[in-house]
């Protein structure tokens, strides 16, 4: 096991999280996490254990951005993926640094591309069509930027470099725990 604390301590501090997240990414599980965030300890390390499948990349991103906010305030974030940390899961877990990263041994990582299913149905004067069509295309540019700007995160500090994720990511990359740590995507494996 990697880290910041010595193997003992974070063993310890690994197996007894304060905050434990099961299902989708969505509004439930926001509130649900503020809910165990404002319950929890205001002193030591702060183990924060997740298991998902996936679910809205945006809410992800606003639980990450929490986590940083803590961690700005000095607070030590630890990050405990379980089974499964899929899609918007490696979104959440891109919100910490490497050094403060596990995984559960068995537990694989899951990175893809956001995907999106519109439907366009043009009405009325051209502009009007071009307008939209427009609209519809700076929606995706942006989502693609703020996607990119995840992958990079998720990479920072590691040995997988941006292009190799981006590349991989249109196929569902699934990456084994002990294929994370040999990446320096994660600290350790308990």
């Amino acid at each position: 096991m990697g880290g910041r604390m010595a193997e003992t301590d974070s063993s310890k501090v690994l197996t007894s999280p304060q905050l434990r997240l099961v299902g989708g990414i969505d509004e439930a599980m926001y509130d649900e996490f503020r809910r165990q965030l404002a319950a929890a300890p205001t002193d030591g390390p702060l183990v924060i254990n997740i298991t998902t499948l996936g679910g809205n990349p945006e809410v992800a991103r606003c639980m990450s951005d929490d986590v940083r906010l803590l961690r700005e305030a000095k607070r030590e974030l630890l990050f405990l993926g379980k089974a499964a940390v899929y899609s918007a899961g490696a979104t959440f877990m891109s919100g910490f640094p490497v050094e403060c990263r596990f995984l559960t041994k068995g537990t694989r990582l899951m990175i893809h591309e956001r995907h999106l299913s519109k439907t366009i149905n043009l009405s009325g004067p051209l502009k009007s069509c071009t307008d939209q069509l427009k609209a519809a295309l700076h929606e995706i540019e942006h989502s693609i930027e703020i996607e990119e700007e995840g992958f990079r995160a998720l990479c920072d500090g590691s040995d997988v470099s941006f292009e190799e994720v981006r590349n991989k990511a249109p196929d569902n990359w699934y990456i084994p725990c002990e294929e994370a740590l040999e990446k320096g995507l994660i600290a350790g494996i308990i």
